[in-house]
């Protein structure tokens, strides 16, 4: 690291000045001449039989335009994801309350939804499904195929029902978690641009560009050259700008085609929570099987998945969370049965985490009691089960040199005061009615898409440096406030030796890269960063012998080494500015602008019995939380969360410390706050003011490492960053709170009623 120029530094970010000085151009910021507004008319009931829609009253409103509807969808009425069942608008019935039906056109924002207001929808009510168990029953209403079932995946290892049989110590339990809706501080937004050629340009807020450029080629029968999708400034995504946008922008497109003019749709908080993708809720049954010592011995998991209406990417956040639901341990018996079932809710997607968090409140809290069931203290029955390198996953998988799980789960041992408070018999320690006590998880994470989304595993990137020496950059992967930017930036400076600030990262446009899969599972600066460097790799080359033979022109020895730190390359006292060496290669007509293509390594899985090398490398955390719990009201406030992870290398520190930090508070509000409520499937809460989440004034303190293990195929040894802070959060905190109060909560969020009633029963 030390003989590395940018990479390992905390470089200043490369749209602060943007976005601080409130410059950045987001997509309700885009402005076109002769712009039309649509606004969404939504399905007011769980689900409806469609007898008809007219917009009679909506013609009297000025500025009204006209009405979309499922007869204006130029192809196939169905958004290519990956099950192919949600229609872009819906023609006979409509499956969960706030699905677009139809959209009214207008001059003005304010008439397209006065408008909207005044279609009429006449509908018969159907009978509809809420809780995903009683979909999965066999006399269920059928809402997807003949049985409810979105996806399904089976896990086998072992002997698992030997290993229960035979164990010294046997826990089993079940647990059920919430949504968490996404709140990114920018609603969805799209506005499509109708061209000359008979083509569109989408400028969209959106973490996968070309799942929107498959959703509107789609809806408006375009080939893919007729449609151009340009990333606007986005402002947060965590997984809910990785599909939706596709059909936002896909309606909006269908608008433009039927007017001839640009349309902007801009979502208000309402609608984007009522229809937009959240992180779903679940409910697991876990088992574990010890022998007297601690060692995990066997391990049975029945995982659901509450999907939603329409199966969108519950197929794939599903394979995720199966493929993690043993936890980050050495267990030879595995079964794992995980299922998405198909409700009249607003459909589920991507959430940091993906699929992840959920079964590992489930696992994680089971693992301490199986720890106190076994009188073994929480950290040492971890210690004695996780994933070392040489050991084998749940799939088989042999974990690679790339682990520091151990040394993690040591560090926030230490740095918590774990032992000391133990052996002071201060854990928990109470003042009053305040209990105060800690609690300890462990994390893995797949990096990348994995075996199961292997196909989309590749990313493009093209690097052009101009005769000035400055250096423009296009990758697949988006900017969401991750990051990336900047980390790829210096990525590409350090390849070159060019200045950081030559380097200017473009927001994504599909017209200029190959289709890079999404930006998602903590992949961007992987693949893109890997992208980059092939990219540049041959210009390099051509770079640093030209310089070298500048040095010699200028008199340095040849046979001493050159050195090229800080854009600036180097034998002896003799040098030459990267600014130098790029003229030279113009005017020896050097090419200077390359594109580059990364494919992951080879995955693979057995649909049979899961087994298989299931991601390319993993990441890991350890978490230990501190809590107080009010043992008169049941509130529990998290102090503080001490945490180490292993992502790889780090590129960039500050941007690390600032995912960790943002993705610890995500995971706390999701795990004492985050309440979204349905009632006879209409959604009860659909805005800020009665969906709690946690803000900066409720942030714990944080104590964060990192532990650098590098992985050989990352860019400059690197893996993923992203989603690790989160997933072992929730674990962490219940945990905590049954060390403090001797309540086990079992279901998140841990609300101060759960606690209060826990304690009244004992």
């Amino acid at each position: 690291m030390a003989n590395l120029s940018y990479v390992g530094k905390s470089l200043p970010r490369k749209d602060a000045l943007i976005k601080a000085t409130g410059r950045a151009k987001y997509a309700a910021d885009q402005e076109f001449s002769g712009m039309l507004y649509a606004a969404a008319v939504r399905c007011p009931k769980p689900r409806i039989k469609i007898l008809s829609i007219s917009d009679s009253k909506a013609r009297r409103v000025p500025g009204y335009v006209t009405l979309v509807t499922y007869k204006d969808v130029k192809g196939v009425n169905k958004w290519p994801m990956v099950v192919n069942d949600y229609p872009f608008l819906p023609e006979k019935e409509a499956r969960f309350q706030g699905e677009t039906v139809a959209l009214a056109v207008a001059d003005t924002q304010n008439a397209a939804k006065k408008a909207a207001r005044l279609i009429e929808l006449e509908y018969k009510e159907l009978p509809f499904i809420e809780d995903p168990l009683k979909s999965l029953e066999k006399k269920s209403i059928k809402l997807h195929g003949d049985d409810n079932i979105f996806a399904k995946f089976i896990i086998k290892k072992g002997d698992p029902d030997k290993a229960i049989k035979e164990a010294y110590a046997v826990v089993e339990d079940e647990f059920t978690t919430n949504y968490q809706v996404h709140a990114y501080l920018e609603t969805q937004g799209v506005v499509a641009v109708p061209e000359s050629d008979g083509g569109l340009t989408i400028y969209s807020s959106t973490q996968c560009p070309f799942y929107v450029l498959d959703g509107v080629a789609a809806a408006a029968s375009l080939g893919y050259h007729k449609v151009k999708v340009i990333q606007t400034v986005t402002g947060g995504g965590f997984g809910g700008k990785e599909d939706v946008p596709a059909l936002v922008a896909a309606h909006a497109a269908l608008c433009a085609l039927k007017t001839g003019r640009p349309v902007k749709l801009i979502y208000d908080r309402k609608e984007d929570f009522n229809s937009m993708s959240k992180r779903h809720p679940s409910w697991s049954r876990v088992t574990y099987a010890a022998d007297k010592s601690g060692k995990i011995t066997g391990c049975v998991v029945k995982y659901v998945l509450d999907g939603g209406a329409y199966a969108t990417l519950s197929p794939i956040v599903l394979w995720r969370g199966a493929v993690h639901s043993a936890g980050p341990y050495k267990i030879d018996n595995i079964r794992i049965e995980a299922y998405a079932a198909a409700t009249n809710k607003v459909p589920c997607g991507a959430f940091r985490g993906f699929g992840q968090p959920q079964i590992c409140f489930a696992q994680e809290s089971l693992v301490d009691e199986l720890a106190h069931k076994l009188k073994i203290d929480p950290v040492e029955l971890r210690m004695k089960n996780i994933l070392r390198t040489g050991d084998k996953t749940a799939t088989g998988q042999t974990i690679g040199d790339s682990c520091g799980l151990e040394e993690l789960l040591e560090t926030v041992k230490k740095k918590s005061g774990w032992d000391i408070r133990k052996a002071e018999g201060l854990m928990p320690k109470s003042k009053g009615d305040i209990a105060r006590g800690m609690g300890v998880s462990v994390a893995y994470y797949g990096v990348g898409l994995g075996a199961k989304g292997r196909y989309l595993d590749r990313a493009g990137a093209y690097v052009n440096i101009y005769k000035d020496a400055t250096v423009g950059v296009n990758v697949g992967n988006a900017e969401i406030g991750q990051g990336a930017l900047t980390v790829l930036s210096q990525i590409c400076a350090e390849t070159l030796n060019a200045p950081y600030e030559n380097i200017k990262l473009e927001e994504v446009d599909t017209s200029k890269v190959s289709d890079s899969g999404p930006t998602v599972a903590s992949r961007t600066t992987l693949m893109s960063g890997n992208a980059i460097i092939e990219a540049a790799a041959p210009m390099r080359a051509n770079i640093f012998k030209t310089a070298f033979n500048l040095l010699l022109a200028k008199g340095a020895e040849g046979s001493k080494p050159m050195s090229a730190c800080h854009g600036v390359f180097s034998i002896g006292e003799v040098s030459v500015t990267f600014a130098e060496v790029v003229k030279e290669c113009w005017n020896l007509r050097m090419k200077m602008g390359e594109q580059g293509w990364y494919v992951s390594p080879h995955t693979y899985y057995n649909m049979g019995d899961g087994q298989g090398d299931a991601y390319v490398t993993y990441s890991y955390s350890a978490d230990v939380a501190e809590v107080e719990v009010d043992l008169k009201t049941g509130v529990t406030r998290v102090i503080k969360i001490c945490a180490a992870y292993d992502v790889g290398r780090i590129i960039n520190p500050r941007l690390a410390e600032g995912q960790a930090q943002g993705g610890i508070l995500q995971g706390m509000s999701w795990a004492v706050y985050e309440n979204l409520l349905y009632k006879n499937g209409i959604m009860l809460n659909p805005n800020f003011t009665d969906y709690v989440m946690a803000t900066t004034s409720d942030k714990p303190e944080y104590d964060i490492t990192f532990i650098e293990k590098p992985y050989a195929e990352g860019p400059y040894k690197a893996k993923g960053m992203g989603e690790v802070p989160l997933i072992g959060v929730a674990p962490a905190i219940a945990n905590a709170v049954r060390n403090a109060s001797g309540v086990r909560v079992k279901s998140v969020p841990i609300l101060p009623e759960k606690v209060w009633g826990g304690l009244k029963k004992k």
